[in-house]
């Protein structure tokens, strides 16, 4: 019984006018607009800022993938001296200096150099520039989620902000109420058990504002996190913008949305790059059944019958018992798999446009059968209801249901702006861009 009173001094708060919210704001405290809040959200977002690293980092691996191996120089079969012995058999070595260093001493020294066959580098160098318009598609992608999110705890705010500041005047209003009926009970002019539900009514009142300042906390916590704010920062939204434009959105359609998603999805050029690089790693994979190819160059100080020998070669591997077949299959079946997967997501775009799109008509229908004039009617309604309830023409009983009413219906309309609100930024993400 206490919710039905509580509601109805909510309702009474309501018809009261509200004057416009000018208090100070403590150190601590950021007043923003929607846009001010979007614009520290993109810059600060810590998950932002590693995506775009992603993308450096993906552009890295394709610089890296343009490099050419690097030679190889080995020197060996040194000798440090040379014992009598090992001279018995012939008349040793010439010095290698006129000091008469290096007498006696043998070296080799070998140069490899391979050279990448079949265009498996450029293949390589295809595969890297893939990963890296995936990483760009991931970051977009991440974009998209993030800021979807972010707006619609925007939103949550506004509308939470909203119902405080009534609920703040309410218990006001219900107080000073409250403080006048127990002076009126003091002469005997009032009903005790009136008394009593107005204290119930202020009890629960109260119940309802702590609920709201822990429904508040969570947001900002979101959008600390979001925004990366310090643990002491608290947001405050301006609430001009809260009611939406619909009049923008009533020539949309489906068709042109729906090409519009197909352009601007990041999920789906995701998936056009994922069937992109399973054909790029194919044919990599064909490429690399081709062995590469080693360049040798060495000399080598009396090592053989010549003093200086200088000498060149070639190797490579003989292709007979491994032709990669196995990461050839796996890359074929990859080109399959790829292309089930773009074609799901294709499908799955269209049903999401498709769903945001009639979920924005009908949540705009609901919202332009609202009368425009009826929030008026109802706050001229409740003022009366108001007026006869202090001069006892009606009974409290009777005041509190028209009060339940009167809370209902502007909840509805509240909602109904909250609801077009969401419906909007749903169709947004589902299209994968602004909608002018």
């Amino acid at each position: 019984m206490w919710k039905i009173k509580a509601g109805a001094a909510f309702m009474l708060t309501l018809l009261l006018p509200v004057p416009r919210i000018v208090q100070a704001q403590s150190s601590d405290t950021i007043l923003l607009n929607r846009q001010q809040a979007e614009k520290i959200f993109l810059e600060r977002n810590i998950s932002l800022l590693a995506g775009k690293l992603n993308i450096r980092q993906a552009e890295a691996q394709v610089l890296q993938a343009r490099l050419w191996p690097n030679p190889n120089v080995s020197v060996d079969e040194v000798n440090l001296w040379a014992t009598p012995a090992q001279l018995s058999m012939g008349s040793g070595l010439p010095p290698v200096f006129s000091n008469g260093a290096g007498r006696n001493q043998q070296v080799a020294a070998q140069l490899e150099q391979v050279i990448i066959t079949a265009g498996k580098r450029k293949k390589l160098i295809a595969i890297e520039e893939v990963s890296r318009d995936m990483a760009a598609s991931y970051f977009e992608d991440l974009v998209r989620n993030l800021k979807v999110e972010f707006r619609k705890l925007l939103t949550e705010l506004q509308y939470v902000q909203l119902y405080q500041a009534v609920f703040a005047r309410e218990i006001t209003e219900t107080q000073l109420l409250l403080t006048a009926y127990e002076r009126q009970a003091e002469s005997g002019n009032v009903n005790r058990a009136d008394i009593a539900r107005l204290k119930a009514l202020l009890l629960g009142l109260n119940d309802e504002n702590n609920e709201l300042c822990k429904q508040v906390n969570g947001i900002q916590k979101e959008l600390g996190v979001l925004m990366s704010l310090p643990a002491n920062s608290r947001i405050r939204l301006t609430t001009d913008d809260f009611v939406p434009d619909a009049d923008r959105y009533t020539a949309l359609s489906l068709p042109a949305l729906v090409q519009t998603a197909q352009s601007s999805r990041p999920d789906l050029m995701l998936a056009q790059l994922g069937t992109d690089q399973a054909k790029k790693t194919f044919s990599y994979e064909k490429a690399s059944s081709i062995p590469d190819v080693t360049l040798k160059a060495g000399y080598d100080r009396g090592g053989n019958f010549m003093y200086n020998f200088i000498g060149f070669g070639a190797g490579l591997d003989i292709p007979i018992f491994n032709r990669n077949q196995g990461n050839i299959r796996s890359a074929r079946i990859g080109i399959e798999k790829a292309a089930l997967l773009q074609e799901d997501r294709n499908r799955r775009v269209e049903a999401e446009v498709k769903e945001a799109f009639l979920n924005l008509t009908a949540g705009m229908d609901f919202y332009k059968r609202i009368d425009p004039g009826y929030e008026a009617e109802l706050d001229r309604l409740l003022a009366s209801y108001i007026s006869n309830f202090r001069s006892r023409n009606i009974s409290m009983l009777e005041f509190l249901d028209f009060l339940r009413a009167y809370m209902d219906n502007k909840k509805t309309i509240l909602g109904a702006k909250r609801s077009l609100n969401e419906a909007i930024e749903e169709l947004k993400y589902a299209v994968g861009t602004e909608i002018n």
